[in-house]
């Protein structure tokens, strides 16, 4: 069975998304998932991701960023499709830019 193709995503969520966990739960999931990537605060108030891994995997990311943790409130998710330019190691957090 040939292996699933990889993508890679740069999302940006809108909405009550920073200071309700949003990061560190996406981390979470994104593990789970076993994706690669990173995830920060931006100075707008949004949060940025990019999402790299199998296209099933890095799509379920995408819909649970359209609810993201309990006490967040979505309301928009913007999804782009990049290309990676460099290898990314595990899924983690990035500093605010």
């Amino acid at each position: 069975m040939p292996d699933a193709p990889h993508i890679t995503r740069l999302l940006r969520i809108h909405g009550l998304v920073q200071g309700v966990y949003y990061r560190q739960s996406m981390i979470d999931a994104a593990r789970r998932l076993g994706l690669q990537g990173w995830v920060r605060n931006r100075l707008d108030g949004t949060v940025e991701a990019l999402a790299s891994g199998p296209r099933d995997a890095v799509q379920a990311l995408v819909d649970w960023a359209h609810r993201g943790p309990p006490a967040a409130r979505v309301d928009e998710v913007q999804v782009q499709e990049v290309a990676c330019q460099q290898p990314l190691q595990g899924f983690d957090k990035r500093a605010t830019a």
